[in-house]
């Protein structure tokens, strides 16, 4: 199913909000182009508009998901290290897309079960020209890379014990999970310190949210 990116009015969207997004990249400290605001603002279009027949996140609300999507992905941005990363669990492309438009540079892969959402995905990729993003529609645990990746990370996909367990093998040596969280996951952090040394657990500030957010960063033992 192909869809062309809809204009403001098509998807019902207030241009008010794009002033929204582009301060808060401000106050995040991202230095975007004009293109890659764009690009951030026809992504918002699309999942705005495909949201209502695909079910692709259950936030309704296109300022919440400037806030609760948008903003709350490129919050740690400035904290993802290394040049080849895969975003497990993606769902609508959160936080996959919008680091594939921040870093063009790298090679972001998107993998998720669900082919409704990895259809959509691959209508982002066109849409927006994001050559360096790949979509894999594939069960965590089955999917076989070419090669491991120097980054796993996860959005509210899963405990960081069931992350490490299912993921495992689509990490490089020395590379690391990074796992977005919401208040301090002290008990999730015991049950993986056996197998995980925990790099940083670091407090995220996102424009227009109150709740905690927080990226733990770890990697595997031995």
């Amino acid at each position: 199913m192909a869809e062309a990116v809809a204009g403001d009015g098509k998807a019902g969207i207030d241009p008010a909000l794009r002033s929204a997004l582009e301060d808060g990249c401000r106050q995040l400290g991202l230095a975007l182009a004009d293109r890659q605001q764009q690009q951030l603002w026809d992504y918002l279009t699309l999942l705005a508009k495909w949201n209502r027949a695909y079910n692709l996140t259950a936030v309704r609300d296109p300022a919440d998901m400037v806030r609760k999507h948008l903003l709350d992905s490129l919050a740690i941005a400035p904290l993802v290290d290394g040049q080849r990363l895969i975003d497990v669990g993606t769902g609508g492309g959160l936080p996959g897309v919008p680091l594939s438009i921040v870093y063009p540079e790298r090679e972001i892969h998107l993998l998720d079960s669900n082919s409704k959402k990895t259809r959509f995905l691959f209508q982002v990729k066109t849409a927006l020209g994001l050559d360096n993003m790949a979509v894999h529609h594939a069960r965590v645990e089955s999917h076989q890379p070419a090669a491991p990746f120097e980054a796993v990370l996860s959005r509210a996909f899963a405990s960081l014990q069931d992350m490490v367990a299912g993921c495992r093998h689509l990490l490089a040596p020395g590379g690391q999970f990074l796992a977005m969280k919401g208040q301090y996951p002290g008990a999730e952090l015991e049950a993986v310190a056996s197998v995980c040394d925990i790099r940083a657990v670091t407090q995220v500030s996102v424009p227009g949210l109150a709740q905690q957010r927080h990226l733990v960063a770890m990697t595997l033992r031995g």
